[in-house]
């Protein structure tokens, strides 16, 4: 596969944030562009190699070769990182399969400490009989997607793991960045006291209920088989804290939903994505997204370092 080490950079209408792309490998990338301890934030979701179809990568390798594979790009990660940056790792597994999230953190154990652990959610039924007299809800709810599964022995999997990594496990967050309000209004005075302010919002839990949005044409619409809804990135941003974060790094663009997520928020982006079909409909998602951004909701300036080429 032939790579293309030359930027693109996409400047939002807003004037800040500025997102830059690279169609190659992440590893290589990594270790000739990006300096140490240079990113705050990395959103990324790689390879699960659970035999899923993409255009030009093999997801069928040996697992100790996918363990060796992802020891490595995840020391370059390891590398970049500044010291209170945060890692957020996206990774799924299949019924019968169900080891991969956990041996992927293992071989990462040592060189990151395991943080927090969030659970996205992307489909949840909830009884009304189970919440009782629970206000706004009027009956059984199903919301969100899922790949139903055929089977007598599995569930449907409706979630997969967000495991967020740091270098020494003592990095500060902004909870309620990505808070809800208190249902009980009572307990806004005697929860919020200890921290010194009076906010409706409390700390959302490491339950993320994030749907992807309803689509009619896959292929059309989402064309990479696995990647995550921008939001998802969103609120991992947010709840590290936009004011320290500077740079977001996303190894495995896919079609680009982090720097999606970084035009919304105007915060700086590069990403790495070996394919060159997905490459190229991450950059015209991002320059939507990068038109559509409100003016003035970003406050980061471009970094020259970025403009290489």
């Amino acid at each position: 596969m032939t790579e293309c080490i030359d930027p693109t950079t996409v400047k939002p209408a807003s004037g800040s944030g500025t997102l830059t792309m690279y169609n190659r490998d992440c590893i290589k990338g990594m270790a000739s562009l990006l300096p140490p301890e240079s990113v705050d934030v990395v959103v990324t979701s790689p390879p699960y190699n659970l035999g899923i179809e993409y255009r030009s990568y093999d997801d069928r390798i040996s697992r100790d070769e996918y363990l060796r594979w992802t020891a490595a790009w995840a020391s370059e990660v390891a590398r970049v990182l500044a010291p209170s940056g945060s890692f957020f790792l996206n990774v799924g597994s299949k019924p019968t399969d169900p080891w991969v999230p956990f041996e992927v953190a293992n071989a990462l154990r040592g060189v990151f400490v395991l943080q927090n652990t969030i659970h996205w959610v992307k489909s949840i039924a909830i009884s009304r009989a189970d919440v009782g007299d629970y206000p706004g809800l009027d009956g059984d709810i199903a919301v969100g997607h899922y790949k139903p599964i055929n089977s007598r022995r599995f569930l449907n999997d409706c979630h997969e793991y967000i495991f967020h990594f740091t270098l020494k496990g003592n990095v500060p967050l902004d909870r309620t960045a990505v808070g809800v309000p208190y249902q009980d209004k009572s307990n806004i005075a005697r929860w919020t006291a200890a921290r010194g302010d009076r906010s409706d919002l409390r700390c959302r839990g490491n339950t993320w209920f994030i749907p992807y949005e309803t689509i009619k044409r896959a292929k059309d619409e989402r064309p990479h088989p696995a990647t995550f809804p921008p939001r998802l990135p969103e609120m991992c941003i947010k709840l590290h804290g936009l004011d320290r974060c500077d740079l977001v790094l996303d190894p495995f663009s896919g079609l680009g939903n982090t720097a999606v997520a970084c035009a919304r928020l105007g915060v700086q982006f590069i990403g790495f994505e070996i394919d060159p079909f997905y490459f190229s409909e991450s950059v015209e998602r991002i320059r939507r997204a990068a038109g559509q951004a409100a003016s003035g909701q970003g406050r980061h300036m471009q970094n020259s370092l970025f403009q290489k080429g």
